[in-house]
């Protein structure tokens, strides 16, 4: 009687060790997955506080989604790229995400090279099979931040720099001087765009995409003119603004962020953001990795835009009380205006929607 209750009890324990042997998901969790997501940087690196860090934050918020572990590797110069692009195949990514237009050639490349891998291009076109493009069309948001620097300025001259002049870099700068000539139609004003040329699509440009010395002084030229509300364009070179801002010269002066909220990505800066253009690379990045996960990689290229929410204009935090009680309302209907259509604004990318 006894070895039967014994029995009983030991069939028991290892029903219940069996059912053990996982333990429950919780809420927000996912199972382990043998899926590997990887990414690679450009030379901005990570940390930019822009677009390379908010990437990165998808690949983290997918592979947590997903329940798998992320292979990321950043690169110094342009010179790492095709190593880099090369190590993670090596190492078995099923898919890589490579953040920035300067990775293009190298990714392209890879994805000859790689049929089998799925690569996720940000910022820049991509043609292939396994290939994917996300873009964002910011001039529409730029728009936005043109229209309400230019209401803001104190000095009635606003300016703008950028890294480089590729086309994912100008978009910010051009859209940004539209919302400037629209300010100044609507209003009546002659408010000044210092550091971009419409017609002749160039401007002020640092060379690199490095807070170097080039990109502090290429800041204290724009504010020496007189503009007192400055868009650098070109993830970490807006700290050379935020260098000459914070010298106390140019009192009154602010900047605006690009790619992510750079009131709430940098302390440092905060005080002088007025308000920064939106880039959605971490949920973009996200859903095409996990998309990739369940073996629904879409080759079909993804535009940022005002109606789905993949570009955007943060709140104006410590300047909410500071600018003009009409200019949200004023905002909202111009952004209102560009999604119906009734509000043209041109970009590289305005025809590929």
């Amino acid at each position: 009687m006894q070895k039967v209750a014994m029995a009983g009890v030991l069939a028991l324990s290892a029903s219940v060790l069996a059912a053990c042997g996982e333990a429950p998901e919780k809420d927000g969790e996912s199972k382990a997955s043998d899926f590997k997501p990887c990414m690679v940087s450009d030379e901005g690196g990570f940390d930019d506080k822009s677009f390379n860090e908010i990437s990165h934050e998808g690949l983290l918020n997918a592979a947590k989604a997903i329940g798998a572990k992320e292979t990321s590797v950043e690169s110094n110069s342009s010179n790492d790229y095709a190593p880099n692009l090369a190590s993670l195949a090596a190492k078995g990514c099923d898919v890589v995400a490579a953040v920035g237009f300067d990775l293009a050639a190298a990714t392209t490349e890879a994805a000859a090279a790689n049929p089998d891998i799925h690569y996720i291009l940000i910022d820049e076109a991509i043609e292939g099979e396994n290939t994917k493009s996300l873009r964002y069309d910011t001039a529409q948001a730029a728009f936005l931040a043109g229209y309400a620097a230019a209401d803001y300025s104190k000095t009635g001259k606003v300016g703008t720099y950028g890294g480089a002049n590729y086309p994912s870099v100008s978009v910010f700068m051009d859209g940004f001087a539209q919302g400037v000539e629209h300010y100044n139609k609507v209003k009546n004003k002659d408010v000044k765009v210092i550091g971009w040329d419409r017609k002749k699509q160039d401007g002020l440009f640092t060379g690199s995409f490095s807070p170097d010395e080039k990109a502090t002084n290429t800041a204290r030229q724009v504010f020496e003119q007189g503009a007192d509300v400055v868009l650098p364009v070109g993830g970490p070179i807006y700290r050379g603004a935020v260098t000459v801002l914070s010298e106390g010269q140019y009192k009154g002066g602010t900047i605006i962020g690009v790619d992510s909220d750079l009131f709430k990505k940098d302390s440092e800066a905060a005080p002088y953001v007025l308000t920064s253009i939106l880039k959605s690379l971490d949920l973009s990045t996200e859903q095409a990795i996990v998309a990739a996960s369940k073996g629904e990689f879409d080759n079909t290229p993804y535009i940022g835009t005002l109606e789905n929410e993949g570009v955007g204009l943060a709140e104006f935090h410590d300047f909410a009380s500071k600018v003009s009680d009409t200019l949200t309302g004023e905002l909202d209907e111009i952004k209102a205006q560009i999604i119906d259509g009734s509000l043209k604004v041109t970009s590289y990318l305005a025809d590929s929607k």
